[in-house]
């Protein structure tokens, strides 16, 4: 009862959030759905189909995640443990509130494929959306019931994970582990070539490390801007951008390593195409993991603004010029791109080399 009240009287922006959330759920359930109508007309090859559909979940859950941490409602304030909403009370409330937010999501997911299959009241669209996904199978409703369940299980168990009370880490801890994670992708990707399982294990070692090290590329950028005799303006800048480096740094990692692999499938669209595809749904499974990565990152970057708002407010009674602010948050954004997207061009140029030899 506490997460519903607590999200009825959000603010408009945190219930856009938790919709967009919703509708991701929607989006990577029907898409789980898909893969199982398709295992069972046929059964040959739908176990890797199977395990790169889970792409889309992993990025639709550090979406919820991200999405619940910056919720106003699961911060810690002072005075709330006297009346029982200690760390762990608000915690638990974000994870219910998650996964109220995702089984929404499984809901709308199972109404809208058994809608298409003509299932519930008539067939859609001339009946195309019924042979798409094999209306002339039965679907199983354990096996269905499983992987939707599979959303909100997920994501609201990695959110009482991200929220619970422990200590903030170093920035710059995860770099060397994340180098070292992507190089095993690229080795195992190289020397799987387009096997299924060796290829579905290079990208997600490369994916993992990446957002791994996405903490210290971002603290790095921020040292970056700050070498060699800055002035105020890249003092701040960087500082900031170091600041901030573990809020943006995952979400940027695995922005990279989303943008790294449609790179990479649109350099094997002409060699052949992707190891595993999943049908006419192929390239909206990846417009999905694009829109979460991306939605993910915006989300972080507007909760890590809304939380230096009371240095931003300091520094204008100070009589800080607002174009200098401005100025300091376009260098931000300009050094972060001049890693990020030569970083991912570089990672898909080497992938696309390795699933090819």
């Amino acid at each position: 009862m506490l997460a519903l009240r607590l999200a009825r009287g959000s603010r408009p922006l945190v219930q856009l959030r938790r919709l967009l959330v919703a509708a991701a759920s929607a989006g990577t359930g029907f898409l789980l759905l898909y893969v199982l109508a398709g295992a069972v007309a046929q059964p040959a090859g739908s176990f890797p189909r199977l395990l790169w559909a889970l792409i889309p979940l992993a990025v639709t859950v550090h979406f919820a995640v991200v999405v619940a941490r910056a919720d106003p409602a699961t911060q810690p304030r002072e005075g709330l443990d006297a009346v029982g909403l200690g760390p762990v009370r608000l915690m638990l409330a974000a994870a219910i509130s998650t996964a109220v937010a995702c089984a929404l999501g499984s809901a709308v997911a199972l109404a809208a494929f058994l809608h298409l299959r003509g299932e519930l009241a008539g067939l859609p669209f001339d009946g195309t959306g019924a042979e798409l996904l094999h209306a002339d199978q039965p679907l199983p409703v354990a096996g269905a019931l499983t992987l939707l369940a599979l959303i909100p299980l997920t994501a609201s168990a990695a959110t009482a994970l991200a929220l619970r009370p422990h200590p903030p880490l170093a920035p710059q801890t995860g770099l060397p582990w994340g180098i070292a994670l992507a190089a095993c992708g690229l080795a195992a990707s190289a020397y799987a070539g387009r096997g299924d399982a060796g290829a579905l294990i290079g990208w997600s070692l490369t994916a993992v490390g990446l957002a791994l090290a996405g903490p210290g590329l971002a603290y790095a950028c921020g040292s970056l801007v700050q070498a060699v005799r800055p002035g105020a303006l890249r003092l701040l800048a960087g500082r900031t951008l170091q600041e901030e480096a573990p809020r943006i740094g995952p979400p940027l990692g695995v922005l990279c390593s989303v943008a790294a692999g449609a790179l990479t499938a649109f350099a094997l669209r002409d060699r052949g195409g992707l190891p595993v595809q999943l049908g006419p749904l192929t390239w909206p499974a990846v417009a999905l993991v694009t829109l979460c990565a991306a939605a993910t990152l915006l989300t972080s970057v507007v909760e890590a603004r809304r939380s230096r708002q009371p240095g931003r407010t300091a520094l204008l009674d100070l009589g800080a010029p607002a174009n200098v602010l401005r100025s300091a948050a376009s260098l931000r954004a300009t050094a972060l791109l001049a890693v990020c997207v030569p970083l991912s061009w570089g990672v898909a140029q080497l992938t696309s080399l390795a699933l090819t030899r």
